[in-house]
């Protein structure tokens, strides 16, 4: 028995024979995959990790789903000029990716979710999945499993739901919403300063200092201040059927 009330819902607090139980069931596994970077004055360092692994092991409680540690440590090598980020470069990124697939696959997962947190993952990540499409394409053979990238803030009705919630200065980075998320999870989280300005700049991203010159707090067009603990527990509360029904769906894929 594992101490989540008998359930094989996390891998990591599982035994291995618990484990080789469940894929005789199911053969699905997901992964909070986010970032350990700044995020502006208000925001925890852990964010872009934190809201996954949030969302999925809120989601464990209400759903027979397994949750593989969370793959905290991203690409992030344009946060560095603020102390407390790590980075790996991309191809450490895409290279950790595909052992952790490799991993997960030689025990029999057919269906790997990728949760994601961060947007400057996506690119690496999308990569990192064509990169271990590619032996098997050209080997000639199929695949036996398939993999999945999902932004949390894409699953379904969360983006509509955070525009309504925050109608102005949203922004795309140390958003009131990623920051609203991790504070209803960590009380203790909770900051309360005033932002000056109140809503960030936007612009391009590039290197480490060219981004630390056009944005000195870290943040991208947001306004930090207007996240709350209670509108983080609406997204949550959004989040979890959302992300059991977009699990389901990519169980039901049927392979041609």
């Amino acid at each position: 028995m594992t101490i989540f009330e008998g359930l094989a819902v996390h891998l990591a607090f599982s035994t291995w024979p618990e484990i080789e139980a469940r894929l005789k069931t199911s053969k699905t596994v997901i992964i909070p995959i986010g970032s350990n970077e700044q995020h502006g004055p208000m925001g925890l360092l852990g964010t872009d990790w934190l809201c996954p692994e949030i969302i999925a092991h809120a989601a464990e409680k209400q759903g027979d789903i397994l949750v593989a540690p969370t793959f905290n440590i991203g690409m992030a090598q344009h946060h560095l000029g603020f102390a407390g980020t790590i980075s790996l470069r991309p191809s450490t990124f895409m290279a950790a990716i595909e052992d952790w697939v490799k991993s997960l696959a030689r025990h029999g997962f057919e269906r790997i979710y990728f949760l994601n947190g961060h947007g400057g993952n996506v690119a690496s990540i999308e990569a990192a999945f064509s990169e271990i499409y590619s032996q098997w394409s050209w080997k000639g053979t199929r695949c036996p499993f398939a993999l999945k990238l999902s932004n949390w803030w894409d699953l379904p009705g969360i983006s509509p739901l955070c525009a309504r919630l925050f109608p102005k200065g949203h922004g795309s980075h140390a958003t009131p919403s990623e920051i609203a998320l991790t504070w209803a999870a960590y009380p203790d989280a909770v900051r309360d300063l005033t932002m000056d300005p109140p809503i960030a700049p936007t612009g391009p991203i590039r290197d480490a200092l060219d981004y630390r010159a056009r944005f000195p707090d870290g943040r991208i067009g947001a306004d930090s201040s207007l996240a709350t603990r209670a509108l983080g527990q609406q997204i949550l509360e959004a989040a979890v059927p959302a992300l059991l029904k977009d699990i389901a769906k990519f169980e039901a894929e049927e392979r041609p």
